[in-house]
């Protein structure tokens, strides 16, 4: 078996290891009842080359990120540079016509691997389906990933909908998981979709509890919705919004920093939700992968 190809029993254990992980985070909640499912989406050929299109067009996404961060790194005058890397302190111009990100030289410290872990949680009721929502969505998904693979840092990126069926009332797609062996599971970011509706609350649960398990010492969630909370029979309303910020306020303590991308017409209500401060109004779809990218650069 080739490395980072995994066997359908390695991918069962794994899949099944999520669900009880995910069940067991909301014991003792509101959401404790609700019938739950953590899947694993596979991959297409059809994915693999849609990620590929995908990549190459964001290329610029990544040189205005270049250029937006250069002027506040700071100069350093070592003589020994690690080049081809994706955030630095000396531009490689030689690397720009190259397509793997890798425009920067810097200096390398003996210890190469940033202290931040990143999840990225993306909404995906069916509102998302309008008006370009879910195609920034995406895209972002797959800039952050670039970015933070090529960076060293962890990052886990999952989708979750509401109510799919009576059977399934919270289903969570693990596209990207830091404890992943499945070199193939980034392709899987294309089948990021509109379903059904969302049980927020449930989600940040589960994953901020994934995210607290990463030795990283900066544990940064990412939240990109549309809309305010809306569950059968009755998580909307006053109800979700205490579960969420009672959810954001325990994960705070225990050390999560959370920020919401706001793209849709329950903006106001999302800023209430995570703070006006944790809340990145966006209202150009196209600027949401460079917003995000830029983020993570910021805790490097």
């Amino acid at each position: 078996m080739e490395p980072g190809h995994l066997t359908e029993q390695q991918k069962q254990e794994f899949r099944k290891r999520l669900n009880q992980e995910a069940r067991e985070s909301v014991k003792g909640s509101i959401h404790q009842q609700v019938k739950l499912i953590v899947r694993r989406p596979e991959a297409t050929d059809e994915n693999r080359a849609e990620y590929r299109k995908q990549v190459s067009e964001l290329i610029p996404v990544i040189r205005e990120l270049i250029q937006k961060t250069m002027p506040f790194l700071e100069y350093e005058t070592a003589s020994e540079f690690s080049a081809a890397q994706l955030y630095g302190t000396t531009f490689s111009a030689n690397r720009i016509a190259m397509q793997d990100f890798r425009y920067f030289a810097r200096k390398r410290p003996p210890e190469e691997n940033p202290s931040l872990a990143v999840a990225l949680r993306i909404d995906e009721s069916a509102s998302m389906s309008a008006f370009g929502r879910l195609d920034a969505a995406k895209q972002a998904a797959i800039a952050l990933y670039e970015f933070c693979h090529g960076c060293g840092i962890p990052v886990m990126i999952y989708g979750d909908t509401a109510d799919r069926s009576r059977l399934e009332q919270m289903s969570l797609y693990s596209y990207v998981d830091f404890d992943s062996e499945d070199s193939d599971e980034k392709y899987s970011l294309i089948g990021i979709q509109g379903r059904s509706n969302n049980r927020d609350g449930m989600a940040i649960r589960i994953l901020a509890d994934r995210l607290l398990k990463a030795p990283q010492k900066t544990k940064l969630f990412i939240s990109i919705s549309d809309g305010q909370p809306k569950a059968m029979p009755d998580y909307t309303g006053d109800l979700a919004a205490q579960d969420m910020k009672k959810t954001l306020q325990e994960y705070r303590r225990k050390g999560v920093l959370f920020l919401a991308a706001a793209i849709g017409q329950d903006k106001e209500i999302i800023s209430d939700i995570y703070g006006r401060e944790n809340t990145l109004d966006i209202t150009d779809f196209k600027k949401l992968p460079v917003r995000l990218v830029q983020i993570i650069a910021r805790y490097l």
